[in-house]
């Protein structure tokens, strides 16, 4: 297959490498360039590769980062990664984001077999579809484990701060894998004594963008908390027709993978939480973090607000680290040298793998609460990487 062959897919760039007389290990990345998440997930690549290339590659190679747009499309998805491992002879597999996708790109991925280092994809049915695959390791949590991690952290939450309510709970979600699977865990692992309802919606992403109908509805169950699941095209839309509708529930809370750049300054921001797993205040509290924090902004002239750059970044470095210490692109070695990873990461955890429900390497297995708070997205929870207190109830105009 050539690029002709698949015109409705960008292939965006190679980055440039050192002019050094070998071959470059060649890293086949997809993603969305239609999402902020997508967009800054591969400018934190790039900026991995460039640091290890300035610093003479690995093995005596430079490394080679080609990245092709999958537009949030399973099938381009899939035909991406054809694409990568047949025509561009890419070494391994990193990058990604949405479910659906990844979903239809496993099947391919389980014929050619590369290492692959993936930073996207919370739905459990990609785990499911990854049994025994050993070559396989995964950066971001799964659904059932952010929302365990969710519940523990509003328990903490409310028990220190006893004004903030969470028995009554109502989740709006996208009709897609990421949704829907959202949705699914959290309601399995939300205790009996909880009340919680739920909707689905039509994202933005796939040619819906009418949200009255579900915020209607959850005004109408009176939640002491509210969260949408869906992605940063939702976010602007959702704010509006909420506060077109006069719907401010005490705890306002989104969950896409990350927000367009000017979110936090509009007034209906204000203390809505979020969730993920890093955000530019942590800067201030993390070795690491602030030297993302820095580098991403000489490199890109603007601020990362996204947490698949600081992901995808360290998925890169990782995946650095290991070559070197296989000595080899051999995949058995290089599995063996992924396994033992400790990586102090910008995300303020040290990286490791370990087996999750279904996978043998995961890494991440919580996220982090934050909210945004005069104009700033700060954490609230973990407490250990806390840059703020939480302020409630949401205060949003």
């Amino acid at each position: 297959m050539n690029l002709t062959h698949l015109s409705a897919i960008a292939l965006i760039g190679l980055l440039p490498v050192p002019s050094l007389a070998v071959e470059p290990i060649k890293l086949g990345a997809v993603l969305p360039l239609n999402d902020i998440s997508g967009r800054q997930g591969v400018n934190g690549m790039k900026l991995a590769v460039k640091e290890i290339n300035e610093a003479g590659g690995v093995l005596g190679r430079p490394l080679e980062l080609i990245v092709i747009d999958d537009e949030m499309n399973p099938e381009k998805g899939a035909a991406a990664i054809k694409q990568l491992a047949t025509v561009n002879k890419v070494d391994f597999f990193v990058g990604g984001m949405s479910s659906s996708v990844h979903l239809a790109q496993i099947p391919l991925m389980k014929e050619y077999g590369k290492v692959t280092l993936w930073s996207g994809s919370a739905s459990s049915k990609v785990e499911r579809a990854l049994k025994d695959q050993d070559w396989f390791f995964h950066l971001h949590p799964w659904d059932y484990q952010q929302a365990q991690g969710y519940l523990d952290g509003w328990k903490a939450i409310s028990q220190k701060h006893p004004e903030v309510k969470i028995q009554k709970w109502f989740y709006a979600y996208e009709d897609g894998a990421f949704g829907f699977s959202t949705f699914k865990a959290f309601s399995e692992a939300l205790p009996k004594e909880h009340m919680l309802q739920g909707a689905f919606f039509k994202s933005a992403t796939s040619g819906g963008g009418d949200y009255r109908g579900v915020l209607k509805r959850a005004k109408n169950e009176n939640p002491e908390i509210f969260v949408w699941a869906g992605y940063e095209a939702d976010a602007a839309l959702i704010m509006r027709y909420a506060k077109e509708i006069g719907f401010t529930p005490p705890l306002f809370i989104g969950s896409p993978p990350g927000w367009s750049a000017d979110f936090g300054k509009s007034a209906a921001a204000e203390t809505v939480v979020c969730y993920g797993a890093w955000a530019a205040s942590m800067k201030d509290i993390n070795k690491a973090s602030r030297h993302y924090y820095d580098a991403y902004r000489a490199e890109f002239n603007t601020e990362p607000n996204s947490y698949l750059g600081p992901l995808s970044y360290s998925g890169i470095h990782i995946l650095a680290e290991a070559i070197k210490k296989a000595g080899t692109l051999d995949t058995p070695t290089l599995i063996a040298a992924l396994k033992q990873t400790k990586y102090d990461s910008p995300l303020g955890e040290t990286i490791t793998f370990a087996p999750s429900k279904i996978i043998k390497h995961q890494g991440l297995n919580r996220q982090k609460i934050m909210q945004w708070q005069n104009g700033v997205l700060q954490v609230i929870w973990p407490f250990e990487y806390a840059t703020a207190k939480i302020v409630y109830p949401y205060q949003g105009k």
